[in-house]
């Protein structure tokens, strides 16, 4: 029984190791470039297909008003934001979040959306169809009142309008930040003043290419292997990934309501149209680019008539408060994996601690402690046992070398003994066995978690969620961990024994590249398990004594 019980202490360790093996990648990314945004005409692969006619080709006159205004970028500044605007297209082609930085310790605010030599992401939208004035050849130009706009933090909100006219109709797509906010509101209004109708329809999508996540440039060699690439969804079926890869398969969904986005490591940028329409939702490939979106039914705006199409853009941190009440499922970019609900108890009771004690590392013991608490009735029973185990340890071993090989009568003898003194053998391996799955969720909080980007501790660590750069933490733990085993009772086997002694060797090495909140939580869980079981074992040493004086 004792044997079995080793056993499946060992295999669940190894499981867990090879798990998290899985978590990490031997690639990293290195830093983007930090050239300027550049306002480049976009070529007739970005425009989606449109329903219901050809797509018309511009005149010359119009084709080279757009290459003379291809590079007068619109400013716009927020509190949260430094965006850049390409009046061709209306496309924003830089988008810098001013409250997260690029790396530890920058200056620099994170670039999410840019339009590079080095790198291509970026949010587009425009009108298309048989009066669309984005064409197979070239985009539509527009014209704002101002080259640069600032939010008034007073006000609260700032429209920033781009203009375009011709034969008679006058289309204004305007771009609504609002103070304290991530989601951009876009909205077209087609005031059709001729004499004819008006037939078209709005698109929108995001772009991008296939370089690497700039979000693990500070990870290190072993950055976390986290999600990168397209994903959606609806009401009826709120969360769901596209790879890359798998663009070119296209993604036919009809929808009211819905998301479409790119989401990478700890940001997210997303469409969601208006609810008043059914959005067809599209993804595909083309030339090394990437492109997920969505066309809005065809409308036709009567002559002397005019119509608001709307939609919202959030480009910005994976916070899941934030991102929850722009669309259902949007939240779901957090992307905890199989063991979500456990995560998602973890981390409310993490951030809620946090917001006592302001310190995500003291908020990580302090969540040991609840989970070590949480969990005492059923470690004590477990530590219980093991103390026993470890009292009656010379008892199984004289049997053993008693009866040799004569396995029957010693598992006769064995369980007898276990029976008197009341002792289950496989309650031993219920703490680890628990601790699996909590350890397991906990480290996809850390590592999908922004609020823990770049949160420091104390002294040397700096990042919880990188790796500790001095290989304290993992080395401190495994010396725990090997105390820890010291403290139960020890496998009659020899190769059993160095099996064990050789597990925290090597759950050390594992963890040296894992993020430092993650091994500061297993130290810290060894810490009060060494406590618990030290205080059990003398608590049974002593009853045990008592029983026999007696």
């Amino acid at each position: 029984m004792q044997k079995i019980l080793r056993i499946l202490i060992i295999v669940a360790m190894l499981i867990t190791a090879y798990l998290l093996i899985l978590a990490w990648r031997d690639d990293y990314a290195g830093a983007p470039a930090t050239t300027q945004p550049v306002a480049t005409q976009s070529t007739h692969a970005d425009i989606p297909t449109a329903q219901g006619g050809d797509v018309p080709s511009l005149t010359a006159d119009v084709a080279a008003d757009t290459q003379a205004t291809a590079n007068q970028l619109i400013s716009v500044s927020t509190d949260r934001y430094d965006i850049k605007i390409n009046p061709v297209g209306g496309d924003i082609v830089y988008a810098a979040l001013k409250q997260y930085n690029a790396t530890k310790g920058s200056d620099e605010p994170f670039v999410l959306l840019e339009q590079t030599n080095a790198r291509t992401y970026v949010a587009q939208s425009g009108l298309i169809g048989r009066d669309g004035i984005d064409t197979a050849e070239s985009r539509a130009v527009y014209r704002s009142p101002r080259s640069s706009y600032e939010l008034d933090t007073v006000a609260g909100s700032l429209q920033v309008p781009l203009i375009y006219q011709k034969d008679g109709v006058t289309i204004t797509k305007t771009y609504t930040f609002n103070a304290g906010q991530y989601p951009i509101n876009l909205s077209y209004n087609i005031n059709n003043n001729s004499d004819k109708p008006w037939q078209g329809q709005m698109y929108a999508q995001l772009k991008r290419d296939a370089s690497k996540d700039p979000g693990l440039q500070d990870k290190g060699m072993l950055s976390m292997a986290t999600y990168l690439g397209g994903a959606w969804g609806v009401p009826s079926d709120p969360y769901n990934k596209l790879k890359f890869t798998n663009f070119g398969d296209g993604l036919n969904i009809k929808s009211k309501d819905g998301w479409v986005a790119i989401v990478q490591h700890y940001f997210v940028s997303a469409w969601t149209p208006s609810s008043s329409f059914d959005a067809q939702f599209f993804a595909r490939n083309t030339d090394n680019n990437f492109y997920i979106g969505y066309n809005s039914p065809v409308v036709n705006v009567a002559a002397n008539k005019q119509i608001t199409l709307n939609s919202t853009l959030y480009a910005g941190p994976k916070v899941q408060s934030e991102m929850a009440p722009v669309a259902e499922g949007l939240n779901k970019t957090v992307d905890y994996g199989l063991l979500w609900p456990i995560s998602k108890v973890l981390f409310a009771i993490l951030d809620n601690v946090h917001k006592v004690l302001g310190n995500w590392g003291w908020s990580i013991i302090a969540l040991t402690l609840i989970v070590k608490i949480a969990l005492f009735w059923l470690s004590n029973k477990s530590y219980t046992s093991m103390a026993k185990m470890r009292a009656i340890a010379p008892k199984l071993q004289a049997l053993k070398d008693k009866h040799g090989d004569d396995r029957m009568a010693m598992s006769q003898e064995m369980m007898q003994i276990y029976r008197d003194e009341k002792v289950n053998p496989m309650a031993g391996c219920l703490p680890i066995l628990i601790q699996m799955p909590i350890f397991l969720s906990l480290y996809w909080v850390l590592v999908e978690s922004i609020e823990l980007r770049h949160a420091p501790w104390i002294l040397w660590i700096t990042d919880l969620s990188a790796m500790d750069p001095w290989f304290v933490l993992p080395i401190f733990m495994g010396a725990t961990m090997f105390v820890q085993q010291m403290l139960n009772p020890q496998p009659t086997d020899p190769m059993q024994a160095k099996m064990m002694k050789i597990l925290p060797v090597v759950f050390s090495i594992f963890m040296l590249w894992f993020p430092a909140g993650l091994v500061l939580y297993w130290t810290v869980n060894n810490l009060f398990s060494m406590t618990h079981q030290h205080l059990v074992n003398k608590r049974v040493e002593r009853e045990m004594q008592a029983r026999q004086a007696n």
